[in-house]
């Protein structure tokens, strides 16, 4: 089963890095994504959705996101709670190395906005992902 998590970042282009970053550590086997898509509220206010990129067979054709209940309409109304100039990164995990993986894209900061975790879970990435954060600006 995937699970959910979302992501915000203080801009469209580190949320594309992460999710590039993320396409890599696929390569690697560190983590498989079935989807991910970026979604951007621009200063103006307006909401932009990237196009979502289907991880699985890194090219085949996207829309695991939606498959699994979280179209369009759940993004832009995530991304609606976003501060303008903000972007969001939504994910589609099927499973991690979750302490090869955190590490890698704490540098780029941003703060878990949504998972389909149990409760502990999310606390569990939320405590790790704020321990790396502290490691990389020591």
């Amino acid at each position: 089963m995937s699970h959910l998590i979302a992501i915000a970042y203080p801009d469209v282009r580190t949320a594309m890095s992460v999710r590039d970053r993320l396409a890599q550590m696929q390569k690697e086997n560190l983590i498989t994504l079935e989807d991910a898509a970026v979604v951007e509220r621009e200063q103006a206010g307006k909401i932009k959705l990237h196009q979502s990129t289907s991880m699985v067979g890194m090219g085949a054709a996207g829309g695991a996101l939606s498959d699994a209940g979280v179209d369009d309409d759940f993004m832009r109304q995530l991304a609606t709670k976003l501060e303008p100039g903000t972007a969001a990164l939504f994910l589609l995990v099927v499973q991690s190395t979750p302490d090869k993986v955190i590490p890698q894209i704490a540098e780029y900061g941003g703060h878990i906005i949504q998972t389909t975790l149990s409760h502990e879970e999310e606390e569990q990435l939320r405590a790790t992902a704020q321990a790396a954060t502290r490691t990389r600006t020591s």
